[in-house]
């Protein structure tokens, strides 16, 4: 019985973020409501609340889904053996697709993520340390292999490779780049960071 109430839970609590994900998208973080919320996952604003106390929240959970959705992603597809520009392109074509499929809301997830409020700051640090664990496991290993000098701080590794997903990222929003030429363009700036 318990696991048909959980399946539940997990059901109402994605048809939220989905639900944000689609209003925000269409109307901005702001002016979305949380009636709006709730009226477009079909459920009580009451509900809302059970699981969110606020639109922040709401947006924090789905910082975390994406997280998860990129490591699944990197342990489905990629061999932690693979070589590391692979696993480069793994997670950061993961992280574009994923946080491009609404294009309003992936530009609001974007100002959130590196320009944080004051307010939300240390959310957005739990969601960085996560984000900063899995890669320097990956830069760890690939020094271990010889790809990566070994001098090099992780902290920097993930910082540089980071700036040049962003570079890519907001190319493609500006309309420099098309769809199609950001994994090339995302691969050919990460191969020459590591020819040096």
């Amino acid at each position: 019985m318990s696991s048909i109430r959980e399946e539940k839970k997990r059901k109402t609590k994605k048809a939220i973020i989905e639900a944000a994900v689609r209003l925000f998208d269409q109307k901005g973080y702001e002016k979305t409501s949380i009636e709006e919320l709730a009226k477009e996952a079909g459920i009580g604003k009451g509900t809302i609340y059970t699981y969110f106390q606020t639109k922040s929240e709401i947006f924090f959970a789905f910082c975390e889904e994406q997280f998860e959705y990129i490591h699944q992603e990197i342990v489905k597809k990629t061999d932690p053996d693979a070589p590391l520009i692979e696993q480069l392109m793994t997670i950061f074509m993961g992280e574009f697709l994923h946080v491009t499929q609404n294009k309003e809301f992936g530009r609001f997830f974007m100002q959130q993520t590196l320009f944080p409020g004051e307010k939300d700051k240390f959310r957005f640090q739990e969601v960085d340390n996560k984000w900063l664990e899995l890669l320097f496991t990956i830069y760890q290993r690939a020094q271990e292999k010889n790809e990566l000098r070994k001098d090099i701080e992780p902290l920097y590794l993930a910082g540089h490779f980071y700036a040049l997903y962003i570079l890519v990222v907001t190319s493609w929003y500006s309309g420099r780049i098309e769809t199609e030429e950001v994994g090339p363009g995302m691969r050919m700036l990460f191969e020459q960071a590591l020819e040096g």
